[in-house]
């Protein structure tokens, strides 16, 4: 059983957890664990917890990335205007 959890493992790298990850990094836990599961950064999975391996964390936060959104969606001018004309009461 211990053999097929440690098959994947590259016990030559060294590896840290997300919460270790995400303070060195500045990422969320939820956001390393998503490129894990996308296979953007390399690790493994142990029962509930993901390992990152340092190598591959250092190279993805050399890499340039797209900024991500700026805050909440604005509404855009078509959408507000219909949702105006059903707020007003009277005008059914």
């Amino acid at each position: 059983m211990l053999q097929n959890l440690l098959q994947g493992i590259d016990q030559n790298r060294e590896s840290i957890t997300t919460a270790q990850a995400a303070e060195r990094s500045d990422l969320s836990q939820v956001y390393l664990a998503q490129l894990l599961r996308e296979h953007k950064l390399e690790g493994f999975q142990l029962g509930r917890d993901w390992y990152v391996y340092t190598d591959s964390l250092e190279a993805f936060l050399q890499q340039k990335r797209k900024p991500g959104p700026k805050g909440p969606r604005k509404k855009s001018a078509q959408t507000r205007s219909a949702v105006q004309k059903n707020d007003v009461p009277g005008t059914s």
